[in-house]
């Protein structure tokens, strides 16, 4: 009798949580790092709130939800930034030419924006995120030789622009995560994440829509001028 790898068994079990598409519906929509209730991935997935439960039920007894309750309403949201960065390293694995085509003129415009710029969990992506890493490759602040790594002059520059580091945890200061628009590496963890949230904390980006989209506003187009030299035009 043959005995079976545990570590098989585990990732098969792995998989399978992600081979339906309302389950992979809800992950990629958790990857704007909030935390959702029930009812709202529920309308996003386009199933009826039992159907939906029953999903969040195996995503978080699978390990890759987090659930949190709050009074009657039940909030669910990516476990981790070690899920975030499967979902998506997975979804970057889709090739352009299988992607499926927008309906209608919504889901068109939506599927622009988010090519724009998004959260990627808690870091920047989409064009944005992408010439915000090439700035910061171009100006000597970010190493791409081996792996992303920041320099002694990125540090200097995160603590010039007022935008902290917290340097407490083992997450790595900075990671390239493969954007699934841009076909290219864009910055993540704790760099990005301070980053991204920088931006949205001062208004240098908003979010639009139900979406992961963010939009750059006009001091944002300003600040990532003055700071890193990004042109505008790249941004719109």
């Amino acid at each position: 009798m043959t005995t079976r790898d545990p570590q098989a068994t585990a990732l098969a079990r792995l998989a399978a949580l992600f081979a339906d598409e309302t389950r992979a519906a809800c992950l990629l929509a958790l990857l704007d790092g909030r935390a959702w209730t029930a009812s709202e991935l529920a309308r996003h997935a386009g199933v009826a709130a039992s159907t939906l439960s029953e999903h969040l039920g195996r995503l978080v007894a699978g390990g890759l939800l987090a659930e949190e309750r709050q009074g009657r309403h039940r909030y669910v949201r990516l476990a981790d930034a070690r899920v975030a960065q499967l979902v998506e390293d997975l979804a970057a694995q889709v090739a352009p030419g299988t992607a499926v085509r927008p309906r209608n003129l919504r889901e068109s415009s939506a599927g622009s924006a988010m090519a724009r710029g998004r959260t990627c969990y808690d870091h920047l992506a989409g064009r944005l995120g992408i010439a915000v890493t090439d700035a910061l490759t171009a100006r000597g602040l970010l190493q791409q030789e081996t792996g992303f790594a920041l320099t002694d002059a990125a540090l200097a520059w995160f603590e010039s622009a007022g935008i902290g580091l917290d340097r407490r945890g083992r997450r790595p200061l900075a990671r390239a995560c493969l954007d699934w628009t841009e076909r290219r590496p864009h910055l993540a963890g704790v760099a990005g994440a301070a980053l991204c949230r920088h931006a949205l904390d001062t208004g240098w980006c908003v979010r639009i829509g139900s979406e992961r989209a963010v939009k750059v506003t006009a001091a944002g187009e300003r600040a990532l001028f003055d700071l890193l030299g990004v042109q505008a035009a790249v941004l719109r």
